[in-house]
């Protein structure tokens, strides 16, 4: 074979080769291509994905640092040249090579606006930046302009205008769902405050008679009872964390009982059935101990003889079931019927507060299903059920390194 023919062949091979191997990432191109979707389908993500981590910083209000984290994300959903979010009270956050527009930037929010409008501004030649134009659209909460959304870019033209108003419009729904969440965490502090303040003076009074009475006739029963009774104030008026675990709301009511037995005496009878695998469960804090203190002082304290007390837990399914019954007085239907819906009962029965604040906590927490199932009736009695999700992910609890032992009563 010549030469010449030698060259030739080695050259259509590596031809060839080169062909075959176009061939193959064409066709990895193409699959890779279907697989992530047609341009719309990643234009769709691209644009959900950058509102969802813009959402993220916006919580918190325009004036934080996540309002410069947000303007980042903004200014690549709008592909404009510089972004700026800036607060009524001065607050200004920037993305991108604009520091030298704060003042300008501070001007517009400082100018009225005509409604809801967007306007459409020339920056002025000082501010030394390349981009001409200020397209800036107002963030309205309640009527009032909180803030301005301004995308700085090299034209003026309608999608852009449109598109800065609408991003405006996303960035004051965020706001308002922060505020919303801050209103739900104050509100969940007064539902707790509410109840702290209803344990505090009834329980407390009793508990220091009771402790009062032992201190000349049994001096060590008296230091016992003083230590469950800072155990439980220390517990019940602490200050982190929404939610807790059932073992550590049940070492509070065995303290809560300790003391309310000074009282009784043989009179409260309380059994425990928890199996132990419900010991970690998360709850919401305060939530099982009123439903204890509404057996006690509802159900048996009127009675004569005293009664006895259940406590039970176990796992139903998905849920953690807390069943708290006992051989009281029992309720009349109907008024706690409307006692739970938030009806006025009559003034010497409306303390039964505890009962309506752990429902009305549940269902905000976990939804309507999850509301105290109630049966009771006069003279027989009350039992109060109980259900939280066995798995609760967003929700922390303070646990406590003695956590699997549990209390006992």
């Amino acid at each position: 074979m010549g030469t010449s023919t030698l060259i030739a062949a080695i050259a259509g091979a590596m031809v060839g080769a080169i062909l075959t191997l176009l061939v193959v990432v064409a066709v990895r191109f193409a699959r890779g291509s279907r697989e992530l979707g047609s341009d719309g389908e990643q234009a769709t993500y691209r644009t959900l994905h950058l509102a969802s981590r813009a959402a993220e910083n916006l919580r918190g209000g325009l004036a934080n640092e996540g309002a410069v984290r947000a303007a980042r994300h903004l200014r690549t959903l709008l592909a404009c040249d510089i972004l700026a979010i800036a607060d009524a009270r001065g607050a200004v956050a920037i993305d991108g090579p604009g520091e030298s527009l704060r003042e300008f930037v501070a001007s517009i929010v400082a100018e009225p606006f005509d409604g809801a409008r967007t306007r459409v501004l020339q920056v002025p030649v000082e501010a030394r930046v390349a981009t001409p134009w200020a397209i800036a659209a107002p963030i309205i909460i309640d009527g009032a302009v909180a803030g301005v959304v301004i995308a700085f870019a090299g034209s003026r033209h309608a999608p852009m205008v449109r598109a800065t108003g609408e991003v405006a419009g996303w960035v004051t729904a965020q706001l308002r769902l922060g505020d919303l969440e801050a209103s739900r965490t104050a509100l969940a502090e007064a539902e707790l405050r509410s109840l702290r303040s209803q344990i505090s003076p009834h329980f407390i009074y009793n508990a220091l008679n009771a402790i009062a009475s032992f201190i000349i006739t049994d001096p060590p029963t008296a230091r016992e009872l003083v230590i469950e009774f800072a155990d439980f104030t220390r517990y019940s008026f602490r200050r982190a964390g929404d939610f807790t675990t059932v073992a550590e709301e049940l070492r509070s009511i065995h303290s809560y009982l300790v003391l309310e037995r000074a009282r009784f005496g043989d009179r409260l009878d309380v059994t425990l059935r928890i199996a132990p695998e419900t010991l970690s469960a998360v709850i919401p804090f305060l939530s099982v101990q009123p439903l204890v203190e509404n057996s006690v002082r509802h159900g048996l304290e009127a009675r004569e003889r005293g009664g006895r007390i259940t406590i039970s837990a176990e796992e139903i399914g998905a849920d953690v079931q807390i069943v708290v019954e006992d051989n009281g007085v029992g309720i009349d239907p109907d008024w706690l019927e409307s006692h739970l819906a938030g009806r006025a009962g009559r003034p010497d029965e409306d303390d039964h507060v505890g009962l309506r604040n752990v429902d009305t906590r549940l269902r905000r927490m976990y939804g309507e299903e999850y509301g105290l199932v109630i049966e009771t009736n006069i003279g027989a009695g009350t039992l109060i059920r109980m259900s939280v999700p066995r798995s609760q992910p967003m929700h922390d609890a303070e646990l406590s390194a003695d956590l699997v032992t549990g209390p006992t009563a």
